[in-house]
């Protein structure tokens, strides 16, 4: 890893220029001073959880743990979508895969005509609502099968990424072998209280995204919050300005890079060489490429439209407000604080128009494209 991150580094540092030097890739970030999401360095008793946040903060607990980013990953047997969905089948060629789900467990079985191999899954990764992902062990390593549960198929069919045209043997066909240090970065995603880079320990973990991934580390904030109330009756937080992390308070590109630690940066998108389509699935490398960003407004950040306090909004008009935070509603009515024109042809709905949904053919359903701009026919996808 020490290798990988001073090389991927020493090409950064050759290719920044103009704006995009306030930008960084999520390694840069990792290695700056401070907390960053994903960044090991608490120990797990200084994790406290999101009931202990609750106790002070109960509403906003309660609805982030209501959204699909507090639902994953979560142990087989407590995977809804592998209950209601007992046997899940997909066929590529000779191979046939299946996962059935019974009281007991759900176990992985791949087969061809001479051959079968099974095995006992163990995590899950994703809600399901777009997809759900399957990792297992044997002898000591970690696996990923290569088919995943996609919503809008209420099947199974290929992982992102891991098809493969050929599979020379049943054991290729059922799936990747990944290293303890992926299996890792999967949890630092994708749950809370990670201590290790090298070793994983689920006993401690928090499972979700919940108020300490982005927030760091409670236990210091909550215990000089107790001592202030205790002194002063009331808390005003004086005393623990350094112990607990404010996202909100960052400028609008450190704000997007925050999210990106686990939704990739503008660079994190450009160092990886994805082009096209499968960059639609990174809104902050989309965003920060569309003509709306410029050189970064503190109203265009993700939090600016997602509450990650809060299930996603779906509904475009819900959206219309942001948009009108810089665009004028009135044509020749533009100003130094709202730049951006008003919309000729409705006042409405404006992301449906100018954040198109776009097919990613591997994720089975289209995503919003998030590089806001004027959709012309018959253009070619921006890059």
């Amino acid at each position: 890893m020490t290798g990988q991150r001073s090389d991927q580094s020493t090409v950064l540092a050759g290719i920044l220029s103009g704006s995009a030097a306030a930008q960084l890739a999520t390694i840069e970030h990792l290695a700056k001073p401070g907390f960053w999401p994903t960044k090991v360095s608490s120990p797990s008793e200084d994790f406290l959880g999101a009931a202990a946040c609750g106790k002070c903060h109960p509403t906003i607990a309660a609805t982030q743990a209501k959204g699909p980013m507090a639902r994953t990953p979560a142990r087989v047997n407590e995977a809804e979508v592998l209950r209601s969905h007992p046997k899940l089948t997909f066929q590529q060629g000779p191979y046939r895969y299946e996962v059935v789900t019974s009281a007991v467990g759900s176990t992985y079985t791949v087969r061809d005509d001479s051959h079968s191999l099974s095995a006992s899954l163990l995590w899950v990764f994703g809600a399901g609502t777009v997809g759900q992902s399957y990792l297992y062990q044997h002898d000591g390593q970690w696996y990923e099968a290569r088919v995943s549960f996609f919503g809008t198929l209420g099947n199974l069919n290929f992982t992102p990424g891991r098809a493969l045209a050929l599979p020379h043997t049943v054991e290729e066909a059922m799936s990747r072998p990944v290293s303890n240090t992926e299996v890792i970065g999967c949890f630092r995603c994708h749950a809370v209280g990670v201590t290790s880079e090298s070793s994983l320990d689920t006993s401690h973990l928090f499972l979700g995204v919940s108020c300490e991934a982005c927030h760091g580390a409670g236990r210091k904030h909550a215990s000089a919050m107790q001592a202030e109330m205790l002194l002063a009756g009331v808390p005003n937080g004086e005393i623990d300005r350094e112990l607990i992390i404010d996202p909100g308070q960052l400028g609008a590109t450190d704000s997007v890079d925050f999210c990106g630690a686990c939704h990739s940066t503008w660079w994190d998108v450009r160092l990886s060489g994805k082009t096209g389509n499968s960059t639609v699935i990174s809104p902050g490398y989309r965003l920060e490429n569309s003509r709306c960003w410029g050189k970064g407004d503190s109203r265009l950040a993700c939090v600016t439209c997602h509450d990650p306090h809060a299930p996603l909004e779906h509904r475009a008009e819900v959206y219309d407000s942001k948009c009108l935070g810089c665009h004028a509603s009135v044509a020749g009515a533009s100003a130094p604080d709202h730049p951006g024109a008003a919309c000729p042809i409705s006042k409405t709905g404006c992301t449906s128009c100018h954040m198109p949904k776009v097919d990613v053919p591997e994720l089975h359903r289209p995503v919003t494209d998030h590089d806001i701009r004027v959709v012309r026919p018959g253009v070619t996808l921006p890059g």
